[in-house]
């Protein structure tokens, strides 16, 4: 056997287990970065840096059935950003439809629509979620954690 032949044995090894990988990650499950302070202490309890970059904690989250999960209080999400659909955040989920959500803020209480539910950060203070933009779609609904998180260096 050449060096050609094992090259092209090579390549076409890692390019199927690529293709595995990438449907996997884009259908069943995929490992998803926490960025930022919204969603401390439960992730990225305290900013640190290793050799210059920060560290974020680390989730794996569930992307199968998501259309027969029943979400419920509780629940962390990952959703598109009403504001930037390309952009993930992710929070919990406070509220479902039919609940009455007090806002800290204002003091309105805001009744969740069918359809929606309402997601907050647990660092509220740091946090844009439902606060800021009211009740979110379902629907934009990307995944949902259900393994816990680990810190990724």
């Amino acid at each position: 056997m050449g060096s050609g032949n094992i090259l092209w044995s090579l390549a076409k090894n890692y390019f199927t287990v690529g293709l595995i990988g990438l449907t996997i990650s884009d259908r069943y499950a995929s490992v998803v970065p926490v960025r930022g302070t919204s969603m401390s202490p439960t992730f990225n309890p305290q900013t640190s840096t290793f050799w210059g970059s920060s560290i974020d904690d680390c989730v794996l989250v569930e992307k199968f059935c998501l259309e027969k999960y029943k979400f419920s209080h509780g629940d962390v999400v990952v959703f598109s950003s009403p504001s930037n659909h390309k952009e993930r955040l992710i929070k919990r989920i406070i509220g479902l439809p039919g609940d009455w959500i007090g806002t800290p803020h204002s003091h309105d209480v805001v009744k969740v629509p069918e359809g929606h539910c309402w997601v907050e950060g647990d660092n509220s203070l740091s946090s844009m979620d439902s606060i800021s933009f009211g009740p979110d779609l379902l629907e934009s609904v990307y995944a949902a954690l259900h393994i816990s998180w680990f810190v990724l260096m």
